[in-house]
């Protein structure tokens, strides 16, 4: 374990928050928050990936995941956020914390700033990996990362397309993947982040740290700042409409409609 890369990368998460706490608090808009994050996450692990010790071909495979993972979701992102599009989950924090608005939300940066760390800790765990590559788990691994990508990628556009039809100002997204789960954008982001355990797991103690990386992630999306604010948004803003859906849609694995119908 290199530890004073590590320090360095986490020492630079934390400043890149505090960016995106000024851009926010100068912008008034929230998305450039998640816009920052993804591209420094993306950053910290093409970092950890350069200056890691491990077999060649794995730290290839590592680096053009995360930085097709933070490219894409950057690039989403910062066009909604140019589009004027304001997250109805930071607006609600803001919103509830008042006064005291400025300096919580930096504290709650500072904390998605720790967050970074961990899933780069993944990506610096994989690129240490020196076992030899390709092994059944690295092939099993990019599957899993490829399938997550082009799943998120195929839920953002769905929902994009359904954004643009009039039915959308009071309606749910029901298209394609949204019949299948009310969150499988989510959904594929948890599962990109499985990958990385199956890319960094060795008999070595510290790789099963990995393992955090998708702990932690369904940790905030089901429970913390995925689902729950932005169902809470969607009652108040669809009532009976949205309701109706959660009867009959799961809220993050996909799978079949409760009443046996398919989407």
């Amino acid at each position: 374990m290199d530890w004073a890369l590590l320090l360095i990368i986490a020492i630079c998460l934390s400043l890149a928050m505090a960016g995106a706490w000024a851009v926010q608090r100068r912008t008034g808009l929230s998305g450039w928050i998640d816009t920052i994050w993804s591209l420094a996450v993306g950053l910290g692990g093409i970092a950890a990936v350069l200056f890691a010790n491990g077999d060649f071909g794995r730290r290839i495979v590592a680096l053009t995941l995360v930085a097709a993972w933070a490219v894409r979701l950057a690039i989403h992102i910062g066009s909604r956020t140019l589009g004027r599009s304001e997250d109805p989950r930071y607006a609600k924090l803001i919103e509830e914390w008042g006064d005291n608005a400025a300096w919580r939300l930096f504290l709650f940066l500072q904390i998605q700033a720790l967050a970074a760390f961990i899933l780069v800790l993944a990506v610096y765990l994989a690129a240490t990996n020196d076992t030899p590559f390709p092994g059944l788990l690295d092939g099993l691994a990019v599957l899993v990362a490829i399938a997550a990508l082009a799943g998120e990628a195929i839920a953002d556009l769905q929902l994009a397309r359904f954004r643009r039809l009039p039915e959308a100002r009071t309606g749910v997204c029901e298209i394609g993947l949204w019949g299948c789960s009310r969150h499988p954008n989510y959904f594929f982001e948890w599962l990109f982040w499985c990958a990385w355990p199956l890319l960094a797991l060795t008999p070595s103690p510290w790789t099963w740290a990995s393992l955090l990386s998708p702990a932690l992630m369904y940790w905030l999306l089901v429970h913390v700042s995925g689902i729950p604010p932005l169902e809470e948004h969607m009652l108040r803003s669809r009532g009976d409409k949205f309701r109706a859906v959660q009867k009959r849609v799961n809220a993050f694995f996909p799978g079949p409609r409760r009443n046996g119908e398919l989407p």
